[in-house]
């Protein structure tokens, strides 16, 4: 019997939680006696109401859980405060629509960073530091739950890794989850700060800074102006963010490790080298491409290659270019990209590169066993042996992936059919919620949102993005029969 009671009370918590945080940019609206102030504070009080009654009524739940009750947890939470988040939104009047309203939550908190706000910079200060706040808020999510939930119901990056193979586990860091929790929070705060110093001093107002420090390190991609960081059109700015998404999208294992000095540790994770190999392909080849076919200069160019492909490998989904006018080509690229994801236990969504590492490692070593069937020839990551059973898991979450990807193109291309390419827009928008990135290709490119999609479609993309963000199998285990079995 699944312990419901308890799975409420957590919520209940939870929203409580989301519901002081939302006191930060009330409080910051007040003071600058901005009108949005109240509008906050009532979402705010609603939310901590809502949270305390749950809270309140189901306090006397026994407080076992399994994982059953883990896998409640994480999706109901996600749903309850994706709801609850929209609400500044919906009840300021911006966002006119619950749909686009939750739309636009949903976004931030799974850090996908696609909107449905036309006109970004007439939006209320204070409502869209709450909306920078929300992929602040959900980047650590994501890492507390890969730390603290995921390897209890063994599920998503983890299960990939054993003993001190890359990947973020409870023994990690520390063997106790609060103290990892703390350390990666520490981190997180850290980069933050930095990062919001750094633009300041290189010019961007004190608000400005510190929203885009937020949701780059958050590796969300909202931003306090309509074009993005190419509004600011400062090259120290675009490197600078360019470094912190980089780094934004490592393990934040492997980042504590840096900050103590054990760098081999780092150079040993198989992970970390292929992201780095990754990135400097794609890189070269977009700066080639973009040389090519523009009047960019090299350094414009390598810039523009730079940041995009960064932005797009570790989801984050800011943009300084246009990268579907330069050539079919590149745009191919910049798709393809939408798939890859950066390092399992960062802030990053998508495949993750520890995956695309272990299949395409066992891939090559097929070909070997093809030619000695009679040997024994393991997968090894980090030189330890990876288990039968994570090959599978690997196997399955990427045909499941590309299953809801195909699913999702094929309901979204129902729904845009007065788009003018309904098929590629739709599997753009796919591509990039299902990968939590945000610029999609077709006419929901870097220089379009997502307020032209119906409201069902928008509906249909906040599901992608949440079922995307938890790894898929949290998400869609809910719905199997075996999930509801005692036995």
């Amino acid at each position: 019997m699944i312990n419901i009671k308890f799975v409420l009370n957590v919520v209940g918590v939870i929203l409580m939680l989301v519901g002081g945080l939302m006191l930060i940019p009330t409080i910051y609206s007040a003071i600058n006696g901005f009108k949005d102030a109240g509008t906050i504070g009532l979402a705010s009080l609603i939310t901590i109401i809502s949270g305390f009654l749950l809270w309140a009524i189901f306090r006397k739940a026994k407080k076992n859980i399994g994982k059953r009750e883990g896998y409640l947890i994480v999706t109901l939470a996600w749903v309850s405060i994706s709801i609850f988040c929209a609400l500044p939104y919906y009840i300021c009047g911006m966002i006119p629509t619950l749909s686009s309203a939750v739309f636009e939550s949903v976004s931030g908190l799974t850090t996908t960073g696609a909107s449905v706000i036309n006109d970004i910079e007439s939006m209320p200060r204070g409502i869209l530091l709450w909306r920078s706040m929300t992929q602040w808020i959900g980047g650590m999510g994501i890492i507390v739950l890969t730390v603290a939930i995921f390897p209890l119901l063994g599920i998503g990056g983890v299960e990939l890794f054993v003993a001190e193979a890359p990947g973020p586990t409870t023994s990690k860091i520390h063997p106790r989850i609060k103290e990892t929790s703390k350390r990666l929070w520490g981190i997180y705060v850290m980069l933050t700060t930095i990062l919001a110093i750094i633009l300041y001093f290189e010019g961007m107002t004190l608000y400005d800074a510190c929203n885009h420090a937020l949701t780059t390190v958050a590796t969300g991609g909202f931003s306090t102006k309509n074009a993005s960081i190419a509004h600011f059109n400062n090259p120290v700015i675009q490197y600078t963010i360019a470094a912190f998404m980089l780094v934004a999208g490592i393990n934040y294992t492997l980042i504590y490790y840096s900050l103590k000095g054990k760098f081999t540790r780092v150079w040993k994770s198989d992970e970390f080298k292929g992201y780095l190999k990754l990135l400097t392909l794609a890189i070269t080849a977009m700066t080639i491409g973009i040389m090519i076919n523009t009047d960019n200069s090299l350094e414009e160019s390598f810039r523009a290659g730079l940041f995009q492909v960064i932005s797009l490998v570790t989801t984050t989904g800011f943009v300084t270019a246009d990268y579907t006018s330069w050539h079919p080509t590149l745009t191919l690229l910049c798709f393809a990209l939408l798939f890859t994801g950066a390092c399992a236990g960062s802030t990053a969504g998508g495949i993750k590169i520890i995956r695309h590492t272990v299949f395409t490692k066992n891939a090559f070593l097929e070909f070997k066993r093809l030619l000695h069937p009679n040997s024994l020839i393991r997968l090894r990551i980090d030189d330890h042996l990876v288990a039968p059973r994570v090959l599978t898991h690997v196997l399955v979450f990427l045909l499941l992936y590309l299953m809801v990807f195909a699913v999702g193109t094929m309901v979204m291309s129902f729904i845009l059919a007065d788009f003018q390419d309904p098929l590629l827009t739709a599997a753009g928008a796919v591509a990039t919620t299902l990968g939590n990135v945000g610029p999609a290709i077709g006419q929901l490119g870097p220089l379009d949102n997502f307020a032209q999609v119906p409201e069902s479609g928008k509906w249909v993309l906040s599901m992608i993005m949440i079922m995307g963000r938890l790894e898929l199998f949290s998400f869609l285990i809910l719905f199997t029969p075996y999930f509801y079995r005692t036995h």
